[in-house]
């Protein structure tokens, strides 16, 4: 296995090299081409299995599908570019007035208060500030055993928190859990279904849902699992039944990593909270989503995204944001630069480096406006 991943990490390197970013190509639109062309060369090679690409700024859309991905519809799995389209949902009941960022988690799910858990507020759990792991450290067996999102929850009430709440930064998936399961309480509608009439259906994303909504087979890709992470499954012949190809897994919809998706879906999710859009969410509320909340000896976090972008996003302007999924996938928007750049692809984040979405990423972020 070291020997493999140490090949992968040399390919990727010379994938790296290989790629250089258009300066005085004749349009914008192939640029764009230009600047993904370490796809062509990932999936031409069997490196990567599918991708798909959608660039857009205020000139130019320009999309692609790669290797298995046959339409720039298909859906993947987006990992933790989920958690930002979540949280979108529970602040539909933040406009309401159904909650404050600086309500305790303990108002919304009493068991929730033993241990320091009583201070433990809402914001920081959208922060990653919270004390809670990213884990809980029966994720496996959990899998294993097919549990509930409720078990999962019940979970957060037992783990230690690592910290005192809003002292240090420690990302958390389970985080994201407990405030979808805040989000359940106060609508009074699973996740899954209200993620979907809160978010999905306004803005228009035919090809996405929490779990597997109504796609059928061939609508959906699968991950390159035998890369991904030890408590995804990854490397793990005993994990067909629970890794993030599995019918259990894709069904789950897990709120911190369970939404599919496809690359236009996700650049319309982003377009949202454009300064000229702002189509869900009153202007002040969509600007409480994306600037940062930490203060500034802590990692920059919005509510659920991730601000500035700076590791993802080399030559973005700081008013950046987004995420990344340990799936293989890559979401920012810049306002400055009006461009939205989504690069979804099946290979795990963990399996190279550079990966192939960040040197998309950070070629698309260099070109010229």
């Amino acid at each position: 296995m070291k020997r493999m991943r140490n090949r992968r990490t040399i390919l990727g390197y010379g994938l790296g090299a290989i790629i250089t970013c258009p300066l005085f190509a004749s349009s914008q639109e192939s640029k764009f081409e230009e600047a993904s062309r370490s796809l062509d060369l990932a999936t031409a090679s069997g490196q990567v299995r599918g991708a798909v690409i959608y660039v857009r700024d205020s000139k130019t859309v320009f999309t692609r599908p790669f290797g298995d991905a046959k339409s720039v519809d298909v859906a993947f799995l987006l990992g933790s570019i989920s958690k930002p389209i979540v949280i979108a949902a529970l602040m539909t009941l933040y406009e309401k007035g159904l909650f404050a960022l600086e309500d305790p988690v303990k108002k919304f799910i009493p068991q929730f208060e033993t241990g320091g858990r009583d201070r433990v507020t809402i914001k920081h759990l959208l922060t990653h500030t919270s004390g809670l792991p990213d884990q809980l450290p029966q994720n496996a067996q959990l899998r294993q055993s097919h549990a509930s999102l409720n078990e999962f929850v019940e979970g957060t009430f037992q783990v230690p928190l690592g910290f005192e709440p809003g002292t240090r930064y420690e990302y958390s998936s389970m985080g994201i859990m407990l405030a979808a399961e805040i989000a359940q309480r106060l609508s009074g509608v699973e996740i899954k279904k209200f993620v979907a009439q809160s978010i999905l259906e306004p803005l228009g994303m035919k090809h996405s849902a929490l779990g597997m909504g109504d796609f059928q087979n061939g609508q959906t890709i699968p991950c390159q699992v035998e890369y991904a992470a030890v408590e995804s499954g990854g490397g793990d012949p005993n994990s067909k039944l629970w890794d993030w190809n599995s019918k259990y897994w894709r069904e789950l919809g897990s709120p911190w990593g369970g939404v599919q998706a496809s690359a236009p879906d996700v650049a319309r999710f982003l377009e949202a909270f454009m300064e000229s859009s702002h189509s869900i969410f009153k202007r002040e509320t969509a600007q409480l989503l994306i600037q940062n909340h930490n203060p500034p000896s802590l990692e920059s976090r919005g509510l659920g995204f991730d601000s500035e972008m700076s590791a993802s996003c080399s030559e973005c302007s700081p008013k950046t944001f987004g995420h990344t999924g340990s799936t293989g996938t890559i979401a920012w928007a810049d306002p400055v630069r009006e461009r939205v750049c989504v690069v979804l692809t099946t290979l795990p984040a963990r399996a190279i480096t550079p990966h192939p979405r960040q040197l998309v990423s950070d070629c698309i972020s260099k070109l010229p406006v």
